[in-house]
């Protein structure tokens, strides 16, 4: 009965600490400690007293998730561990397709990637053509995702 109790306290400690600490390691060594609890309770007691430490176990376990996940959450100390805040940030918005047949001016060389101006705009650009020095006067012949496709005029 004691190495079936330290097994459970074992594993019903590390399992709390799985919250807290990074990694799956925590959580996969305290289920191990919890099932070999378990599987002492059916050694030892058979299949009556493994049933009922098995019963016990799952009730464990939903209590500690629930102390960890809706009491732990709203204490002053569960307030600072918890993320409550979330990015509220777009991405900024892929070249418009009415750029095609516009002029573009290279701002760095085009490798064939690098950057174009168009209209005032910088944007990601890709020429068609090879290799383009940065100055080079082209026209946009395509838009894809994000990023606009060039060739020289």
């Amino acid at each position: 009965m004691t190495a079936i109790a330290l097994l459970f306290l074992a594993g019903l400690i590390l399992l709390g600490f799985e919250v807290i600490v990074p990694g799956a390691v925590l959580g996969i060594v305290g289920s191990l400690a919890l099932l070999s609890g378990v599987i002492v309770a059916f050694v030892e007691y058979g299949v009556g007293g493994g049933l009922a430490t098995f019963s016990v176990a799952v009730v464990l376990i939903g209590g500690m998730l629930f102390l960890e996940f809706y009491v732990l959450p709203r204490t002053k100390a569960g307030k600072r561990m918890f993320l409550h805040a979330s990015v509220s940030g777009t991405s900024q918005p892929g070249p418009d397709r009415g750029l095609v047949g516009s002029e573009a001016k290279a701002v760095t060389p085009l490798n064939p990637s690098g950057f174009v101006l168009v209209n005032g705009r910088r944007y990601d650009a890709f020429s068609q053509s090879g290799h383009a020095d940065s100055g080079t006067s082209l026209r946009v012949v395509g838009v894809d995702n994000f990023r606009v496709i060039v060739n020289k005029p």
